[in-house]
């Protein structure tokens, strides 16, 4: 590699490689420090992500044997991206994905305003509302798998009490009802999480401007979206962003409650991914799906990291 030096005027300016190679020999001591832990991190996933990425371009045998597979270019993107299942199970993620997002979010910050005042019985409360966050998503998926049993749910026979329905509503085994009722205990799940980002948020908004437009006469709502949502800009956009990229990853719980069916109605990208891999064993085809994921999730970052930064320039003018 040939190391250039750039001249402006009278002085030599060193390029951009021998500054940077400056800076390492000059910052080796840190960089010892943290080897070990980069070391760690290209092997668990810097890796893998090769390798999955190298494994989309071949086709796998049915006997796992990885020395025979066959380079095929991409083919398997084109099977992923013509496949008739691919359509359904993009738009059932789609769904998954900004249902889940919105009405968690929505919840979260109706719970959130609610406990940031002051009332008897708040810290209670607050432990309360958070029992969903904590509990294992496996643990709380038979739960609810169970309260949505068409013969033993406790859902369904309470609807017949009421007088709702006359029999037992098939949650999980109807083509129209699947997905809605996946969607409920994700957005039970993770409204917690929401709330708790959102509270931190409502500790930034100054009690005294707050006070002041109530003097001048201001309602609740318009308190609300000139005064609250302005400091909650920055933490919603995180928040929601991290709801995304939790959704787009969901596995759990709509692979224990429904596996994908009835008939993929409830399958999304992830657990088609699972499907294909480790059922069908299509390593290629679950490959190349997996990478087109992480395209998506790498745009999903790239807007966290910028609305992150964006909070910390906005932080350092105030």
């Amino acid at each position: 590699m040939t190391l250039s030096v750039q001249r402006t005027g009278d002085q030599a300016v060193p390029s951009v490689p021998v500054r940077l190679l400056r800076d390492i020999v000059r910052s080796r001591s840190d960089y010892l420090y943290v080897a070990p832990a980069i070391v760690v991190m290209l092997f668990v996933i810097a890796y893998p992500i090769y390798y999955t990425i190298e494994l989309s371009f071949f086709q796998t045998p049915a006997n796992l044997q990885m020395r025979d597979k066959v380079f095929v270019g991409l083919d398997n993107y084109a099977t992923v991206l013509s496949s008739r299942s691919f359509h359904q199970t993009t738009w059932n993620t789609f769904i998954w994905t900004i249902a889940s997002t919105l009405f968690a979010f929505l919840l979260g910050l109706g719970a959130a305003l609610s406990l940031h005042r002051e009332f008897v019985g708040r810290g209670v409360l607050r432990a309360v509302l958070l029992v969903p966050y904590v509990i294992s998503a496996v643990s709380a998926s038979y739960v609810w798998k169970w309260l949505y049993h068409s013969d033993f749910g406790a859902i369904g026979a309470l609807a017949v009490e009421l007088g709702l329905t006359e029999r037992p509503i098939n949650f999980l085994d109807n083509l129209d009802y699947v997905l809605p009722s996946l969607i409920v205990v994700n957005v039970w799940k993770e409204f917690s999480f929401a709330m708790v980002m959102l509270l931190a948020g409502l500790q930034t908004v100054p009690d005294q401007v707050l006070r002041a437009a109530k003097v001048d006469g201001a309602s609740a709502w318009q308190r609300f979206w000139h005064v609250t949502f302005p400091h909650l800009k920055n933490v919603s956009m995180v928040t929601i962003l991290l709801l995304m990229v939790a959704n787009f990853n969901s596995f759990i719980i709509p692979w224990i409650m429904t596996g994908g069916g009835p008939v993929g109605a409830s399958d999304i990208w992830i657990t088609q991914i699972y499907n294909l891999a480790f059922i069908r064993q299509r390593y290629g085809v679950a490959s190349a799906y997996a990478v087109i994921l992480f395209v998506v999730m790498m745009t999903l970052g790239y807007f966290y990291v910028r609305a992150l930064t964006r909070g910390d320039r906005s932080s350092e003018e105030h």
